[in-house]
């Protein structure tokens, strides 16, 4: 009993950790909005230079927005700041912003 109290409070503990990375202020380029189902896709951009040239891209991710109205500001090929957070494994924009 008590081993598996262990192993699931080691699972929330890497949950909010998971959780929290993605809360952070992002950046990346729109590469496609999809305004029927309020989704966006977004390429994440690299911070920084360290390990990596210059404009290097990360993970292109698709996201719920939270309200439909702020897929109106940005189109394809804009790059944006953004916050999202994961609810039950679907990433949700929380904040967008047109840089």
């Amino acid at each position: 009993m008590g081993t598996t109290k262990f192993i699931f409070a080691g699972a929330a503990a890497l949950g909010m950790l998971a959780t929290s990375a993605l809360a952070d202020d992002m950046t990346g380029m729109v590469t496609r909005i999809d305004r029927l189902n309020s989704t966006i896709s977004i390429q994440q951009m690299q911070k920084g230079t360290v390990g990596g040239s210059a404009g290097g891209a990360g993970a292109l991710q698709e996201y719920k927005a939270k309200d439909a109205a702020m897929l109106d500001a940005v189109h394809a090929g804009d790059r944006v700041t953004y916050t999202a957070t994961d609810n039950n494994g679907t990433g949700t924009l929380t904040k967008l912003q047109k840089q």
